[in-house]
């Protein structure tokens, strides 16, 4: 299959992206331009750039169970490895920074059984990742273990499903399929690393919301009295004054501290 012949203005993403080519070697990569914070949109599969595709080719992407993209961008230069630094969610047509995030400079790729059910052109992978998968030709020729702790787009998952469901009626099991380990997002470590950072931005809600309530009480409390005379006859710069808020200690315990 000859190499696709870039159509479009060059670079499609002057502000995120950088192509490196090895012409000695007849390769390419794609290189970060900017830091990303984990599961940030690096971008989106928008109409255009991207155009549908009647057939699967090494420069298309696999968006459904028989639906496919051709990505006509730079995006096209994004490599594969075995742990990705993207993630091609095409249910949300967005590439999302994985869960390390992204220092510029990092190498971009994305796990290509992710999208890919079985590919046009298989290959073996070179990423040197220590869970390296080997040849990669799409997902239905991986097991579940090669599969666990990835990113898996929701058409892959069901055709995993219908997979083993033939595989299981072949065999006279009841059904039970031999990919749960792909499908129970238990075992996902980006469904971890989300659940996580939601955890976290929870918890930062909570402590702004009781930083905000305290501010705003002690703008609220009446202004101190300048001196008080005690009992005898001694202006007393303590008496009477007012509290303003909580004290730093209560705080604390608003925002999830010991206060013991």
């Amino acid at each position: 299959m000859e190499p696709i012949k870039p159509h479009w203005a060059q670079p499609s993403h002057p502000d995120r992206l950088e192509i490196v080519a090895n012409e000695a070697a007849f390769t390419s990569k794609s290189i970060a331009l900017a830091d990303f914070p984990p599961f940030a949109v690096f971008s989106k599969l928008t109409f255009p750039p991207c155009t549908t595709a009647e057939v699967a080719t090494y420069a298309t992407v696999q968006t459904g169970v028989s639906s496919h993209l051709d990505l006509n961008s730079d995006l096209l230069y994004i490599n594969h490895s075995c742990e990705p630094s993207l993630i091609f969610d095409t249910s949300s047509l967005n590439v999302i920074v994985g869960p390390r995030g992204l220092k510029k400079g990092d190498e971009l790729s994305f796990f290509y059984p992710s999208t890919e059910w079985h590919m046009a052109q298989p290959f073996k992978c070179l990423c040197g990742t220590p869970s390296c998968r080997g040849t990669i030709s799409g997902a239905r020729d991986m097991s579940p273990a090669q599969l666990e702790g990835v990113w898996i787009n929701a058409h892959i998952r069901e055709l995993i499903e219908q997979r083993d469901s033939a595989v299981a009626a072949a065999n006279g099991t009841n059904g039970t399929t031999n990919g749960s380990s792909v499908t129970n997002g238990a075992s996902d470590a980006t469904a971890e690393a989300l659940r996580d950072a939601i955890t976290q931005a929870e918890s930062v809600v909570a402590s702004t919301r009781a930083a905000l309530k305290t501010y705003l009480a002690r703008g609220q409390a009446p202004a101190p009295k300048a001196a008080i005379v005690n009992g005898s006859g001694v202006e007393d710069p303590k008496a009477g004054l007012q509290r303003r808020g909580a004290s730093a200690r209560a705080l604390a315990g608003e925002m999830g501290g010991d206060t013991n």
